[in-house]
């Protein structure tokens, strides 16, 4: 497995615009990156599905199929990016000093070469458990492919290769959004003895989750996430300057640690329009993750990469998804720079070394 073909095979699905149409309308989604992926598995020997899951968004699953008798390693890269506003050339990748820039060379299509290139090895390794490639759409929104993945495929352990600059993350963070509206009375601006003002019943609200954020990084912190977090993300209300508002709406967001779950963040949202008329719900929940550092597939990783650090992420992966689905998993990938940003790079040496530890843990615990 030579380093050029990772670059190259990363370069390739560089040039391929799959930005994620529910973050930028004019996105291209993933099916053209799909049909590459696609083809490129099946000419590598996978047994390759397909699988739309809405218009232009498509899964990848390829499986380097084992004898039998043996366990299943599932490894997992997402196709879509987020948009190229401010970046010259995004979807011409270019190569300098080691690095690979370009939209999505970090996140991450890199790791998508590497995971491609260890199930083509898995092929000709012959192993006797299967080794199951999973490209998938829509992680930058609602993780929708993912979330597929694991209702349909069942694996023994599983790696998500998000960059994590070769370290080994065991957690991370969970999120909910939230929203709270306050009611009040609209009536005209000369008549306070009619209008009730929502606006103002909504500083309540805001007053109160400052108060528990506050609180949140008052507790003991976890021993790789730190402490969990809410603030306020987009508030709205009014229609006039003379009109007392009868609603006001604040959409916020939750960042959770492992334990806390869905019940918890709903039971806080209540709180904090406690006693105010309106009305508070979570209207979407994504699971912190965590797993055991005895799992095996914790100490494979950590051997075959060679003692990495071990750590926690504070971003949200498709890892959750799998662990919750009963799949021991960790994440682990490529070292860079510029996830969503202008300037985006991966290092390509990096890169190489994530494909060559993914193929050792295949035949290790696949065999």
């Amino acid at each position: 497995m030579s380093s050029s073909n990772v670059t190259e095979l990363t370069a390739d699905l560089v040039r391929i615009d799959s930005v994620n149409p529910d973050l930028v309308p004019e996105g291209a989604g993933e099916e053209e990156i799909a049909r590459f992926v696609a083809g490129w598995l099946e000419g590598a020997g996978l047994e390759v599905e397909t699988e739309e899951l809405g218009p232009g968004r498509f899964n990848v699953v390829g499986i380097a199929r084992g004898s039998g008798d043996g366990r299943s390693l599932l490894l997992n890269a997402h196709m879509d990016t987020v948009g190229v506003a401010g970046m010259e050339a995004p979807f011409e990748p270019r190569v300098e000093d080691g690095r690979l820039y370009g939209r999505g060379a970090y996140d991450m299509k890199a790791s998508l070469a590497a995971i491609m290139l260890a199930g083509a090895q898995a092929v000709e390794a012959g192993l006797r458990g299967d080794v199951i490639v999973t490209a998938v759409c829509d992680e930058e929104v609602g993780s929708i492919g993912s979330e597929a993945v694991a209702a349909r495929y069942e694996a023994d352990a599983a790696i998500v290769s998000e960059p994590t600059e070769e370290r080994l993350a065991v957690a991370h963070r969970g999120f909910a959004w939230f929203e709270v509206e306050t009611a009040g009375t609209a009536a005209h601006g000369s008549r306070p003895d009619l209008g009730e003002d929502a606006i103002v019943r909504m500083g309540h609200v805001l007053v109160r989750l400052e108060a528990l954020d506050a609180t949140l990084r008052e507790r003991p912190p976890h021993r790789f996430l730190g402490w969990g977090s809410a603030h306020a993300s987009l508030i709205e209300g009014g229609t006039e300057l003379s009109t007392y508002p009868s609603r006001c709406l604040l959409r916020g967001e939750r960042r959770t640690l492992p334990g806390e779950a869905k019940a918890h963040i709903e039971n806080e949202a209540r709180q904090l329009l406690a006693g105010l008329q309106g009305s508070a719900r979570v209207t979407f929940f994504r699971e912190p993750f965590e797993v055991e550092e005895d799992e095996e597939i914790v100490s494979l990783l950590s051997r075959h990469a060679g003692g990495p650090e071990v750590i926690g992420v504070p971003y949200w992966a498709d890892s959750a998804l799998f662990a919750a689905a009963g799949i021991p998993t960790v994440v682990f990938g490529p070292k860079g720079e510029g996830a969503h940003a202008a300037v985006e790079w991966v290092d390509v040496a990096s890169a190489q070394r994530c494909a060559e530890i993914y193929t050792a843990i295949a035949a290790d615990f696949c065999a």
